[in-house]
């Protein structure tokens, strides 16, 4: 393998499957990726420009609906909707795409907005996503994206594991490992956006037991897809240990159960020259401490000496 070829951690071929097998009832399971649109609409709402042509990647139905009957909407012109599978994209709103995030179709700069509120996450190579993106962004194009971060299920993956070794003195991964702690206006800065915003979002869920998660994770079409996963079929055993370690350490008094979801957002702008830019180092022309109305100090008269 080339030294510059991603590391392989998702099988794309069986997400595309899981996808296309949760088609159907996807609108029923979709209340995170809802509520991380409606924050990349308050995104698009607060920027005082109009967008020509519109995209939005992954999410599954209803999305471009709810976009264009917000104000939102008002500002966009054509628009249209994508997913990796074949079986969701045929059931989105207006023109509809089936294509791979990974190999994006869309020549450079011919889009005005790009949306990700979904999937992003699987993606082997996020940053080349992201310059893909960039580059398919007409100058001063506008892009907001959320996806699954690091503590995401961090209570099911520490169950299941603590299972499997009490099972069979080792542990497998069997929870898909979603992007980490990083920073994700660094990562976007590093494929080439301006002026790169980030936050969390921290979701807790509760279920009546951590078989109602699993089913809502298949609903989703979110259970896991890495490419190294275990090839040996959970046993029964295993995923009764680890509901009883569920329920001992993660229920409420009334016995439902808790799951963390971490949202990751992110917002940039393709680089344009009219945009701001940062003041070199040294160019202020007014001190801090004249604008806060406080005496300047030295760091030798803060010690005291």
């Amino acid at each position: 393998m080339n030294s510059d070829t991603p590391p392989r951690l998702f099988d794309r071929t069986l997400l595309r499957t899981r996808r296309n097998r949760a088609a159907a009832r996807l609108a029923d399971y979709n209340f995170l990726v809802r509520r991380a649109f409606d924050d990349i609409c308050d995104r698009v709402e607060s920027v005082t420009r109009d967008f020509e042509r519109a995209a939005i990647l992954g999410g599954g139905p209803g999305l471009a609906d709810e976009l264009m009957a917000r104000p939102a909407g008002g500002k966009i012109g054509w628009l249209t909707s994508a997913d990796l599978s074949p079986a969701v994209a045929a059931t989105l709103d207006r023109p509809a795409l089936a294509l791979d995030e990974e190999a994006l179709p869309f020549a450079e700069e011919s889009l005005d907005l790009v949306l990700a509120p979904w999937g992003l996450h699987w993606t082997n190579d996020l940053p080349g996503v992201l310059v893909q993106i960039n580059h398919a962004l007409k100058p001063d194009g506008f892009f907001a994206a959320s996806l699954l971060g690091g503590s995401t299920l961090n209570e099911l993956r520490r169950c299941l594991m603590t299972a499997e070794s009490e099972l069979t003195g080792g542990a497998s991964a069997r929870v898909s490992p979603y992007a980490g702690t990083f920073d994700m206006a660094a990562l976007m800065q590093r494929a080439g956006f301006a002026m790169p915003v980030a936050d969390i979002d921290r979701v807790t869920v509760r279920y009546d037991n951590v078989f109602a998660l699993m089913a809502d994770l298949r609903g989703m079409g979110e259970t896991s897809v890495l490419a190294d996963r275990p090839r040996n079929p959970a046993t029964r055993a295993l995923f009764m240990r680890t509901a009883e370690l569920y329920a001992q350490q993660f229920a409420d008094e009334d016995g439902r159960v808790r799951a963390t979801f971490e949202i990751v957002h992110a917002a940039g702008w393709a680089p344009h020259p009219d945009q701001p830019k940062p003041k070199r180092p040294g160019s202020a022309t007014h001190r801090l401490a004249d604008a806060l109305g406080v005496r300047e100090q030295s760091l030798g008269e803060k010690a005291g000496r």
